[in-house]
């Protein structure tokens, strides 16, 4: 299963990732701050979205990209590790 997150911090991205694995997810970390995060995004499962740490014009890039693919996408204001488990949780579901 491969996953991408648009935003988060950082300082988190190996938490982040290690978290993933720990869930048998592919991650692909974007801090949001890409040109065009939308075209980089490629074949997920799903997208996790922090929405506090990515402008709005990322936010509708990545909506425009995934549109029509039937990509479930899980916004959370929050961007820590525990919200990721989360958001893996439910995917996994």
């Amino acid at each position: 299963m491969c996953a991408a997150l648009i935003g988060g911090m950082d300082r988190l991205r190996r938490d982040y990732m290690d978290e993933a694995k720990r869930h048998g997810v592919k991650l692909k970390c974007f801090t949001g701050k890409e040109r065009s995060i939308g075209g980089t995004v490629g074949n997920v499962d799903f997208v996790v979205l922090f929405t506090n740490k990515v402008s709005h014009k990322a936010r509708k890039d990545i909506l425009k990209a995934l549109k029509g693919k039937d990509v479930p996408v899980y916004m959370h204001h929050s961007c820590g590790v525990s919200t990721l488990r989360k958001c893996l949780g439910e995917a996994n579901a």
